[in-house]
């Protein structure tokens, strides 16, 4: 895809690298990727005194030998030849310098895996989602990397879920994908006093939420797309959209950020951001206009 050319790969030093390498080897040919960066970075890569005592013979600086580790095992895997790749590893503060070097390297999207049973909290993946200035893509440990048939959107009909239904509907032509909608509603608290049940009330606020899906079609000349209204009163929203995706056997679920120019970080919303907490399970692309958060960059670099 012409959209993301540049891409960087997080690597952590565990066995999620050669999944993820792995991964990519098949993803760069799908995505259309020429440029790929695998970065490490560790707040200190200075070996201490007691192991260099121990061991003389260790004379390659440790930045060197991590590369040399992560090069190893990308040889291992067959990436298209015409991918260029290149490997470094930085020292310094994990989230500045990865979002740093993101920057420095102009890359339009960054990938990083989820674990589910490898060691490792996470977070800094969790973290990405918001200050990347760039659009990314999370790959969970366990899922086969393929061209993605099923792609879901969850939406609240806004102006950032019109620009993803655009990047959708390029990447459904691509793909030859099919895309589904998923809109999450709820019953107000005072619904009681309307003399109506919870059941009543759910059913008027699904068909009020059916109106507001067909105003946004149609405001926006979308195609109808198949779309789930799914009640949230009764459940954790990010695993009720995992749930729903699930059955419908979805490959890939995608929602766009809301970007504001030169903020410290790029609202997701609340749903994506519990969506992004709890998903190890399908591979989740956060869509993001590049250089939404260059304000932010820029100050950084300043201090």
């Amino acid at each position: 895809m012409e959209n993301f050319e540049k891409a960087m790969v997080g690597m952590d030093l565990t066995e999620m690298d050669d999944i993820l390498i792995s991964k990519m080897a098949v993803l760069s040919g799908i995505l259309g990727i020429k440029k790929l960066y695998f970065i490490h970075v560790s707040k200190n890569l200075a070996l201490p005194d007691e192991i260099r005592e121990k061991f003389p013979d260790l004379v390659a600086p440790a930045d060197e030998a991590i590369e040399a580790e992560i090069t190893t095992i990308i040889k291992q895997n067959n990436f298209p030849e015409n991918v260029e790749i290149e490997v470094f590893a930085e020292e310094g503060s994990p989230m500045t310098t990865f979002l740093r070097w993101a920057k420095l390297k102009d890359v339009d999207l960054i990938i990083m895996g989820r674990k589910v049973t490898l060691k490792g909290s996470g977070s800094l993946a969790k973290t990405m989602a918001q200050k990347a200035p760039c659009s990314v893509l999370f790959l969970p440990e366990r899922v086969e990397m393929k061209i993605p048939k099923k792609i879901m959107i969850p939406m609240d009909f806004s102006e950032h879920t019109n620009m993803t239904i655009n990047f959708a509907q390029k990447a459904a032509e691509e793909f030859d994908a099919k895309i589904y909608a998923l809109h999450l509603f709820e019953v107000p608290t005072g619904y009681h006093k309307t003399g109506k049940s919870f059941e009543e009330f759910a059913e008027i606020m699904e068909e009020n939420a059916k109106k507001d899906y067909d105003k946004f079609i149609k405001k926006h000349h979308h195609p109808e797309f198949d779309c789930l209204f799914v009640l949230s009163n009764k459940g954790e929203p990010g695993h009720l959209i995992i749930e729903k995706a699930k059955d419908q056997g979805i490959d890939l679920i995608l929602m766009g950020s809301r970007g504001r120019t030169a903020s410290a970080a790029v609202l997701l919303g609340s749903v994506a951001e519990k969506l992004v907490q709890v998903n190890n399970e399908i591979p989740m692309l956060i869509f993001k206009i590049k250089g939404e958060t260059m304000g932010f960059f820029d100050a950084l670099f300043r201090i």
